[in-house]
């Protein structure tokens, strides 16, 4: 089984899912259950500071994670120092960890959006789903690149 684990997908024409129509996807896990990512080229329509909870927060960028789960906040980041419990993916990338104290964070200008993107929703496949779409042909893989995936 190839891992697609920290890789980036590229949608191609021939992808028939319009939720993914021109989207880019970076791949967070990928093991024996199945796949995580998140669209990292779609900007929601609201900043953090916008959601309720979040009020007193700056005016901080969220993506539009995927078409799973639109009801919470996930996240991706090279800050590990700063942001206990995170999962590492690859290199200096990793998933999650401490919200609370991530919102601490960029609340205290130590996290900027170049170093944390953060997600409503997700993209999800089954066992060999995502393996199925790529023979496909409906992704293109790419190998990752942590300032592009930072620097939008």
């Amino acid at each position: 089984m190839s891992n697609y684990q920290g890789k980036i997908l590229s949608s191609t024409p021939s992808m028939d899912d319009p939720n993914f129509d021109s989207s880019v996807v970076f791949v967070a896990e990928h093991n024996e259950q199945g796949a995580l990512g998140f669209v990292i080229n779609k900007i929601f329509a609201r900043s953090l500071n916008e959601l309720v909870e979040f009020s007193s927060s700056p005016a901080f960028p969220l993506y539009e994670g995927g078409p799973v789960d639109q009801e919470h906040l996930y996240f991706v980041h090279r800050r590990n120092e700063l942001i206990p419990g995170a999962t590492p993916i690859i290199d200096d990338m990793y998933l999650g960890g401490d919200f609370k104290k991530t919102i601490e964070q960029i609340n205290n200008k130590n996290l900027t959006s170049k170093d944390i993107k953060i997600f409503i929703g997700y993209c999800g496949w089954d066992t060999g789903d995502l393996e199925a779409e790529i023979a496909e042909g409906s992704w293109e893989v790419k190998e990752p690149d942590a300032d592009g995936l930072f620097g939008h």
